[in-house]
């Protein structure tokens, strides 16, 4: 018998009439009443078209004619009635045997404008009579099957004539289907679904009022569809369908919450090129989801920030909307930040808002908005973390937002406001007084824009009136004052109660009363100015980052009343008021650093008994503000800008010296100097002792701090903004790893202070070997605190000195020093001794005195450690330039001890803990006469200087030389790391503004104190620096001891000598030699190479060439370390 076989391949423009989104199409071909062939359920491309494939075998003894239908099924699981028709054709089996082999289209009655079709093949093929009818279904007909068709034919009739009868009778059909598909009814899904739909076209058409019905049908259904149900992925649209219509009816915003994150299940399981695809990430689906949602209101909730979150998911890169939605995600992140004060929030707002501002090139609509966006956030973080390139970068990009909102532009008023207020911080920076008035004029401008009766003129008048009273503060203009205080009531007036900012103008106005008592000490501004602060304290929450403010505006209006009234109880309120500012948690650093500085001012002035405390504090908050900062310059400029505060460890010392508390003296100071080193050490701290005590916390807290100290070396040289962003938040994440690690040392019993500011009892093992003196000088006293061997400090006043002596004192050293470099050898440095006998008489000779009478020391190792103008004056260099009556010279300091210096106690305690480990020694002598051009003038003893060196180097030492084109930056660095002995001779330069730029001059580059900090070279044990200025410190962070002998002790050498000032090459050869004739004298017997004996061989060095080399040469070589 032959039977005809078709291939049913492909189909195209096939539109739904009732609009909806189908599953899937098919294609059934109907032989007789009670068989059809169906094909598979394929899915429908974004172009309507869908390919098949399926083949039928159909029997040429069948009816004449057969019926070919393209239809739309709702379900990929269980179909429920026959779906949707799209299109029917009635035909004969000639017509399809008339095309031969040849595939061949069919085309149906156009739907919404365009005409379907297939396409099919046909031929003839011999087939056995028992498979007549084998690949059939047999047509279903039952009652829920033939209403759920009729209401598909209705529904596609409404859509067609918008005939609401039509509509009526789609409802009624569906909703007698539904009502015969109970609760646990394989088809209650579809049952629902079509019921939804059919109502939410006739809300689309205004012929269905009720839209909530609908979306709860809708919901039902999704809830019948799990993930991985082959429906779930059309609930979920048809869902967000009916919630984005009722949106745009109502407006009610947890609708479109809701289907943004509908979309952001659905996009996902939506393959790409699939009409739900097309439809569902279109103009009129997921985008107009994305614009509702950046329509919302600011939302800084966890909650809110997520949705912003998935509303970006939803914007891939490319599309149109995704720089307004990344700038709203920013916004709401930056209110979070404004709540809790995390930095991490305003990092990622700085770091969404730099793309926005990416996505938008020159001449794009919104590009003004982001950049302010952008710039607003950017002095957010200024405020918070001090770093001055935020707010340049800030000012530079409000001036570009302002350039794009000329006169006339509808946003020029926040473009004048938020200029003006980057000015002030500007000039609150700097105190350019152009600055402030520039920012003053933009306001005005602003408020002319912001007329009575506009929302944001409160916002203006309190930026006016801020400006103003700062204006005053540096003027004391009155007028400035009394219109700041008029303008800030009137911008208090204008705010409603609930005003999320209405604490600010209540703290602001609070701050001006506060002025005006201290100028007219009228009673009732400082009762007011306390009430409002109060009110204002009220309206936050315990964690809000502004209560700081209003906690510092209420201390100072308790201080302000008690300068005047001076009630002791409004000094402890004031007191109490610094306390809960300084620490203050989610207000940034700098204004908790300065809170605490005034703290200390103010407890001084008025002798409460907080003073220790709030030095305690500012050291504690400086420490952690400087650790944020991952490269060694940001730490050093970080500190910089605390200038003011730069006396406060010689204060703190002072202050417990007059407490009678002289361990906390010692431990103060230390605590206050040399931060920078204290902060780069913590990742170089020996952990034998934990190795032994827990070998996994010990590995885990040494991995971490190689990624941290990676993280910091890398983050040094980069430059772009938005990568330095990245990498500041990278490096604040591995630190937080590395501080709980830490913190887990901490439990441990014997571990308890690891890394903590250590304690006297830690302190005292400096003096291990000898006494350790620490010079203070503080505007409140000068003193010396000797650190002995054992027992308690001991306390040396400096009656006679003042801190403005020692100033004074500092720069006549530096003159009589340039003046003495002028002069012949010959010619008497007059003023040199008599600065070396001032010296003697009021600082080192009361010293002098109690290690002689009280300690019972004579002619052994001391350690001078000085702070503040103490590191400017040559201590070692004391001498009395006196004879005795019986005709013999009076001995100077370095007659009765051998002197050292050391940057901090700590510094010395970790040489000696490292001396444990000794290596076969190995010197190399590194020399650089002949500097590249424009890096200083020949050296012409330098070749026989490093001769000379060569000569009385042991025979046994493993000795290198390095010179000429070899001493290079690189080849001096592997020089460094590879010996444990060096002799350094060139040109050497401290840099006054950034000291860790002070450098050896090498052939090519450059060796930067930052290169050496870099090296870790454990092993390390002496180095002789024949360069200048190489144990100096800078002008703005004296007790930072930021120099290259320091910065070689910090990398590891044990010992280093060092210089003060320019060093004369051909003269200091005297010294060179004579040291190391003395330092190597006892080794003809076979001794061993001892770094220990370097300062005494300087000492015997410096005696041995009185006669041949200047007094200034002798004092300009200094010891440091053990």
């Amino acid at each position: 018998m032959f039977r005809d076989l078709s291939t049913v391949i492909s189909g195209k423009n096939l539109r739904v009439p009732s609009w909806r989104i189908p599953a899937g199409i098919y294609v059934s071909i109907n032989v007789d009443s009670r068989r059809r062939w169906k094909s598979a359920i394929s899915v429908l491309s974004s172009d309507e078209s869908v390919a098949w494939g399926d083949t039928v075998t159909l029997s040429l003894n069948a009816s004449p004619a057969l019926s070919v239908e393209i239809r739309a099924s709702y379900e990929l699981g269980q179909m429920l009635g026959g779906g949707e028709v799209v299109g029917e054709l009635e035909m004969l089996w000639n017509e399809l045997l008339d095309h031969g082999d040849h595939p061949f289209d069919l085309f149906f009655p156009a739907v919404r404008d365009v005409q379907p079709s297939i396409t099919l093949k046909v031929v003839v093929v011999h087939a056995w009579d028992d498979q007549n009818g084998a690949l059939f279904d047999s047509l279903v007909d039952c009652e829920i099957a033939r209403d759920t068709d009729v209401g598909h034919a209705q529904l596609a009739s409404y859509m067609k004539s918008e005939n609401v009868p039509h509509l009526n009778d789609a409802m009624e059909h569906f909703q007698l289907v539904l009502n015969q598909c109970p609760v646990g009814h394989p088809d209650r899904a579809t049952a629902l679904t079509n019921l939804a739909s059919v109502r939410l076209r006739g809300y689309i058409q205004n012929d269905v009022e009720d839209i909530d019905t609908t979306t709860s049908l809708f919901c039902d259904a999704l809830a019948l569809r799990p993930q991985h149900h082959p429906d779930h992925p059309l609930s979920l649209y048809n869902l967000t369908e009916a919630l984005a219509w009722r949106h745009s009816r109502k407006g009610t915003a947890g609708d479109i919450r809701e289907a943004a994150q509908l979309y952001h299940e659905l996009l996902p399981l939506c393959r790409e090129g699939t009409y739900l695809r097309s439809i569902a990430a279109g103009e009129n689906s997921v985008d107009y989801v994305i614009g509702g949602c950046n329509n919302l209101p600011t939302d800084a909730s966890d909650e809110g920030i997520h949705l912003r979150r998935v509303v970006l998911e939803l914007c891939p890169l490319g599309h149109r909307l995704r720089p307004r939605t990344i700038d709203k995600l920013a916004q709401a992140v930056e209110a979070r930040f404004d709540q809790h004060g995390s930095i991490d929030d305003l990092d990622t707002s700085i770091q969404h808002g730099r793309e926005a501002v990416s996505l938008c090139p020159e001449g794009h609509a919104d590009r003004d908005s982001y950049l302010n966006n952008l710039a607003f956030s950017l002095v957010s973080r200024f405020k918070h973390q001090g770093n001055t390139n935020d707010l340049n970068d800030a000012i530079s990009l409000y001036e570009q937002a302002l350039h794009l909102r000329p006169v006339g532009h509808k946003s020029r008023h926040y473009s004048l406001d938020n200029l003006g207020n980057a000015l002030i911080n500007l000039f609150s920076k700097r105190g350019n007084i152009d600055d402030m008035t520039r920012a003053i004029n933009l306001y005005r401008e602003a408020l002319t824009l912001r007329p009575p009766g506009h929302p944001h003129r409160d916002t203006t008048l309190n930026n006016l009136a801020l400006a103003l009273k700062t204006r005053h503060d540096k003027s004391q203009v009155s007028e400035d004052l009394n219109e700041a205080i008029d303008l800030y009531r009137e911008s208090l007036r204008l705010r409603r109660l609930d005003h999320p900012q209405r604490h600010r103008n209540l703290f602001n106005l609070s701050s001006a009363l506060c002025s005006r008592f201290t100028q007219a000490q009228k009673n009732e501004d400082v009762e007011e100015a306390i009430a409002l602060c109060q009110e204002s304290l009220a309206a936050l929450s315990s964690l809000h980052p502004d209560r700081f403010f209003s906690y510092v505006w209420l201390q100072e209006a308790y201080l302000s009343r008690y300068q005047i009234l001076h009630d002791p109880a409004d000094l402890s309120l004031a007191v109490e008021n610094f306390r809960l500012a300084s620490r203050h948690s989610t207000q940034g650093f700098p204004a908790r650093i300065i809170t605490a500085s005034n703290w200390t001012v103010a407890a001084e002035q008025h002798g409460h008994g907080s003073a220790l405390e709030a030095y305690s504090t500012f050291f504690e908050l400086l420490d952690a503000h400087l650790a944020t900062w991952s490269s060694a310059t940001s730490r050093r400029e970080a500190a910089a800008a605390f200038h003011y505060a730069r006396t406060l460890p010689a204060d703190a010392a002072s202050c417990a010296i007059r407490c009678d508390n002289l361990p906390h003296a010692v431990e103060l100071v230390e605590q206050g100097r040399g931060q920078q080193w204290s902060l780069a050490s913590r990742l170089r701290t020996p952990v034998e002792a934990l190795e032994s005590a827990n070998p996994a916390l010990a590995h885990n807290y040494l991995e971490l701090s190689k990624l941290v100290s990676s993280a910091a070396q890398s983050s040094a040289t980069i430059t772009d903004s938005a990568a330095a962003d990245q990498a500041a938040m990278e490096y604040r994440r591995i630190t937080r790893q590395w501080e709980a690690a830490v913190a887990e040392i901490h439990d441990l019993p014997a571990f308890s202070r690891f890394l903590l500011p250590p304690l006297y009892a830690d302190l005292q093992a400096a003096a291990r070997q000898g006494p350790v003196i620490i010079l203070i000088a503080s505007e409140y006293s000068c003193s010396a605190v000797i650190v002995a061997t054992s027992g308690d400090p001991h306390h040396v006043p400096l009656s006679s000195v003042t801190l403005a002596d020692l100033t004074n004192l500092k720069d006549r050293f530096a003159r009589a020093i340039r003046e003495a470099s002028q002069m012949t050898p010959k010619q008497s440095r007059t003023d040199l001794i008599v600065l070396s006998r001032i010296i003697w008489n009021e600082i080192m000779l009361p010293i002098v005195n109690v290690l002689r009478h009280d300690l019972k020391l004579k002619y052994c190792r001391i350690w001078l450690c000085p702070t503040a103008a103490f590191t400017s004056i040559p201590l070692h260099a004391a001498h009395p330039f006196r004879t005795n009556p019986d005709g013999s010279r009076e001995q100077c300091l370095e007659d009765l001890y051998i002197c050292s210096y050391t940057p901090t106690l700590s510094a010395l305690v970790r040489s000696r803990q490292t001396m444990k480990k000794r290596v076969t020694p190995s010197f190399v002598t590194i020399g650089q006469g002949q500097p590249g051009a424009g890096k200083g003038k020949a050296l012409l003893a330098v070749d026989s200087e490093l001769e000379l060196v060569h000569k009385l180097v042991p025979a046994t030492a493993k000795h290198t030389n390095i010179s000429g084109d070899a001493a290079t930056r690189a080849g001096a660095l592997e020089a460094l790391q590879q010996n444990t002995w060096v002799h350094l001779a060139c040109h050497g330069k401290q840099d006054p503004k950034q000291p860790y730029n002070s450098h050896f001059v090498m052939r090519d580059e450059d060796l930067t104190l930052l290169d050496i900090m870099e090296r870790d070279i454990p092993h390390a044990e002496f180095a002789f620096l024949s360069a200048c200025h190489t144990a100096v410190g800078d002008e703005e962070t004296p007790d930072e001891v930021i120099h290259l002998a320091a910065g070689l002790q910090f990398s590891g050498f044990k010992s280093v000598i060092g210089t003060l000032w320019q060093v004369d090459d051909s003269v200091a050869q005297h010294v060179v030699k004579a040291f190391y004739e003395n330092m190597f004298k006892d080794l003809k017997d076979g001794g061993a190479m001892d770094c220990t004996k370097a300062a005494w061989a300087l000492n015997r060095a410096t005696h041995a060439v009185k006669t041949t080399v200047p007094l200034e040469q002798r004092m300009v070589f200094v010891h440091i370390g053990v």
